[in-house]
Order: C-alpha cells, then sequence, then structure tokens
C-alpha cells in the first residue's frame, strides 16, 4: 500500500509541475488579450472551479471552520493580492517575451525559501545552504556589476511567490479552503474590472469566437488542476520528496523560451543562471544528505 502511494505520490507531482512548466504555451495561445484581462478571467474561472471542487470533495466544513476565524480570512486577502500580483507579473513576462526570466525566477524560488524561512520562522541554515544561497546572491550581483542589469522580473516573482507561501504556511488552512476564499475576495474586483473597466476588442466575450472564450474559461483549469496535483502528491509523499519535483517546472520553462520562442540566453543572463544552477545543485545535494542522516 505504501510502494503504491508513493507511486501515485509520484506521479502526481510530475503531473502538477509539467503542468506548471508549460503553462506558458498556454498563455502565448492568448497573447492577444491583454495581462489584465487574462489575470481576470483566471480570477473568475479559478473561483467557479474551486466552488466545483470544493462540493465534489466536501470540504465545505472545512470552509465554514476558516470563516468562523475573521482574522484568517483578512489574511488570506493579503496572500490573494500577493498572489495575484505573482500571476499578473508571470502572464505579462510571457506575453512580453521574457519567459527565460520568468523561469530564472522559479530556479531562485526555493533558495529564497530557506531564506525567507531564516528570517521569519526561526528555521536554521545548514553551512551548504549559505553556500547555496550565497551562490545565488553572487549570481544576481555580477549581473548588476558587470552588465549594469537586474533581474527585476525573476527576483519579484521569486520574491512574491516566496512570501506567497510564507503567509500561506502562517495562515494554516488546506489548499482548497485557502484558494476558494483568496478568490472570493479577488472576484469583485475581477469582475468590475472585467465587464466595466476593460474595453477593448476580446474584453466583450459575446463578440468573441467560442473558441477564444473555451481558452479563457480554461485558465481557471491552468490554476485549478496543478493545485489538485499537488495537493494529492503532498499527501502521499514527505515534503521534502515532492521539493525535488519543483525544478521540473522552471526547467520546462527555460526549455520552451530558448527552443521554442526564440530567446536568446544573453551574457548577463547565462552568467546568473550559471550561479543559480550552481546553488541548486548544493541544495539538492544538501537535501539528499540531511534525508540520509535522518534515516541513519
Amino acid at each position: 500500500m505504501d510502494a503504491q502511494q508513493t507511486r501515485q505520490g509520484v506521479l502526481y507531482a510530475l503531473g502538477a509541475y509539467f503542468i506548471w512548466g508549460v503553462a506558458p504555451a498556454y498563455f502565448k495561445l492568448i497573447e492577444q488579450v491583454a495581462p489584465g484581462e487574462i489575470m481576470t478571467h483566471r480570477v473568475i474561472w479559478s473561483f467557479f472551479f474551486m466552488l466545483m471542487l470544493v462540493s465534489l470533495t466536501r470540504h465545505w466544513h472545512n470552509v465554514k471552520q476558516t470563516l468562523k476565524q475573521p482574522k484568517k480570512v483578512l489574511l488570506l486577502a493579503l496572500s490573494a493580492t500577493v498572489i495575484c500580483g505573482n500571476w499578473l507579473l508571470f502572464i505579462w513576462s510571457v506575453n512580453n517575451h521574457h519567459l527565460l526570466e520568468a523561469s530564472l525566477g522559479y530556479f531562485i524560488n526555493p533558495l529564497l525559501n530557506v531564506l525567507v524561512g531564516m528570517l521569519f520562522l526561526g528555521e536554521r541554515f545548514r553551512r551548504l545552504q549559505w553556500l547555496a544561497v550565497g551562490l545565488a546572491a553572487c549570481g544576481v550581483l555580477i549581473q548588476l556589476w558587470k552588465f549594469g542589469s537586474v533581474p527585476v522580473i525573476a527576483l519579484g516573482l521569486a520574491v512574491s511567490f516566496s512570501f506567497y507561501g510564507l503567509l500561506r504556511k502562517k495562515i494554516g488552512v488546506d489548499a482548497q479552503t485557502g484558494m476558494l476564499i483568496e478568490t472570493s475576495w479577488l472576484l469583485p474586483v475581477a469582475a468590475v474590472y472585467l465587464f466595466g473597466v476593460a474595453d477593448s476588442h476580446t474584453s466583450h466575450l459575446t463578440q468573441n469566437p467560442l473558441s477564444l472564450n473555451l481558452l479563457l474559461v480554461a485558465a481557471g483549469v491552468v490554476t485549478t488542476i496543478p493545485l489538485m496535483l499537488f495537493t494529492a502528491a503532498c499527501s502521499r509523499l514527505r515534503l521534502s520528496t515532492v521539493g525535488f519535483f519543483q525544478y521540473l517546472g522552471p526547467t520546462l520553462m527555460f526549455l520552451l523560451a530558448v527552443l521554442f520562442y526564440g530567446e536568446a540566453l544573453t551574457p548577463d543572463k547565462a552568467v546568473t543562471f550559471g550561479f543559480i544552477w550552481a546553488a541548486l545543485a548544493l541544495f539538492i545535494l544538501d537535501a539528499v544528505w540531511s534525508i540520509k542522516r535522518g534515516r541513519a
């Protein structure tokens, strides 16, 4: 039974990070739509998919319990704002040919998570973790010093997603309940923007081709399906094991950017990627040793 659950967990984790990794291809299909509009569709349709999901999995008890705690509900408004900013920046970067830098952001993210854990959760760094974070910082600083550029998109995505993870850890609600309440906070703003403010050739849904409207509705699927798979993986595998799959997403983004969308790996990005990959190699090595020591 344990072996079967492990196999299922691995497949769920692979599915989640694979979808997150190829998601840019979906956003490229609707790049004629403004990022703000795509964002509103992502919020609106994610809300309705989460309603369906919570109903199908009978999680309404968890939702009701959370709604009785005003502090958690208000904190979920804050986390909703942070993840909304992350989604918007990601969509903008993909549709404005900055996918390579977006992938860099998600390579930096696990290293930044360690730093956030130390600063805000009192977690301690091991020696190799210090070295890994130091290498990552060197990569960014060398890019700034040698080439006069800052990977703003990468840092924005990494910082926003790390702080989103920190907020969700502090709030302590399950993934489905949290996302339903987050999208509930964002829904009124998204609806007002889409139906009252946006005035483009794609914002009038009745005038769009059916194929485009179906693609816009799919924004909810692209958001919720990997979340479901990720949650299922976490329930079957150790979190440290799930963590090893997180590099699949940015790796696929990197390959899409270079091989399919013709983005150039410029010298400044090449230097930064080199340092980040070296840092991640140390990070993974440290995690493996830590797991082995735990078993010993």
